[in-house]
């Protein structure tokens, strides 16, 4: 990192340090391309400090340039309000993966931020932008990080994509937000975002797991949480019924299971009571229902309004019960069996009070 301790220059005066920079790295790129061929990390780091040392001769820069140690963003900062972040890559192009968007180690003063990148394959080449205007789209790894893209044209940035400028995002308290609500409106049918969305830390299971091995237990929860969460799983005819809860499973819980179908719809037709007394013949599914009576009923009145909102693409009412039962039915195009459906789920949670 590199600290100025000058008076502050301007932003114009910062650019033409930056674009000296640039002049003098691309200079000594094409005289000993083999030196830059082994540095990246730390060591090229070093290398524009020294760069950007003697090109803040005879500026308001000189003199006051330092390296500090520390995992800080950005790497350099000049004259308090001004930064370089460097990085690099051995492939031959002009993209890597950035920095976190919730910028936690940001230095508080830094202002504007500029991104010096160093393509370290034949031919070594290096290329320093405004770091907003680098900036492509969103990766995630353990949290959302921006993707970098030196050759982005005007109005390509992940900015321009969600109407929102750096220094708005940057400036939320929960930037991952409004990232997780854009991603979201480009997902297609069968598309899901795997990470947290709307929450920071998310709590997905370190180990991927074969439905096979899971325990009873295990199954129990995750089928009684399918139900609630995707109630087009129950009595839907789509052929497309199970894809939202293959996606959930994958990417919330870690578990795959290549016959979702199978697990779900196995198991013929039961005897079910209706809450009128009689008895029908009914999808095996209600039996699974009536098993998985009080999961059901812990899931719909603990789960954060916030998240059944989500999976449920509707408004939460104040009895989730007889909300459910309401999309539950509402999934079936044959008006026929509404009525019974209907009818037995409302005899199974009927102690429940669905109004």
């Amino acid at each position: 990192m590199i600290i100025a301790e000058n008076p502050k220059p301007s932003l114009d005066e910062f650019k033409a340090l930056m674009a000296r920079i640039d002049v003098v790295l691309n200079n000594c790129a094409l005289s000993n391309a083999s030196y830059f061929l082994t540095r990246g990390g730390t060591s090229l780091e070093e290398d524009v400090r020294d760069v950007a040392m003697e090109c803040s001769k005879n500026t308001k820069f000189e003199g006051s340039i330092h390296l500090v140690s520390g995992a800080t963003f950005p790497d350099i900062v000049a004259a308090k309000y001004y930064g370089i972040e460097v990085k690099s890559t051995t492939s031959n192009h002009w993209k890597t993966i950035g920095n976190s968007i919730l910028e936690t180690t940001r230095i508080s003063d830094v202002e504007r931020i500029f991104l010096t990148f160093g393509k370290l394959s034949n031919p070594v080449s290096f290329i320093s932008r405004p770091y907003e205007e680098c900036l492509s789209g969103i990766a995630v790894t353990h949290y959302p990080r921006y993707q970098i893209d030196m050759s982005l044209g005007k109005g390509e940035t992940i900015f321009d994509k969600m109407g929102v400028s750096y220094d708005e995002l940057r400036s939320m308290n929960n930037p991952v937000t409004p990232v997780a609500q854009y991603y979201k409106s480009k997902l297609k049918q069968g598309e899901s975002l795997w990470w947290a969305g709307d929450r920071v830390e998310a709590e997905v299971p370190a180990m991927v797991r074969l439905w096979r091995s899971l325990s009873a237990v295990e199954k129990d929860e995750l089928e009684a949480s399918i139900y609630v969460y995707f109630p087009e799983t129950i009595l839907s005819s789509s052929q497309y019924k199970y894809d939202r809860a293959t996606l959930w499973l994958a990417t919330q819980k870690s578990v795959i299971n290549a016959n979702v179908r199978d697990s779900f719809s196995a198991g013929g037709r039961s005897p079910m009571e209706t809450v009128d007394g009689r008895y029908i013949e009914m999808s095996a599914v209600f039996r699974k229902i009536a098993e998985h009576k009080k999961l059901i009923v812990d899931i719909l009145t603990t789960e954060p309004s916030e998240l059944l909102c989500e999976n449920w693409m509707t408004a939460i009412k104040p009895n989730r019960i007889a909300q459910w039962i309401d999309l539950v039915i509402s999934e079936t195009s044959d008006i026929s069996k509404r009525a019974d459906a209907k009818s037995v789920l409302e005899q199974i949670f009927y102690d429940c009070n669905p109004q």
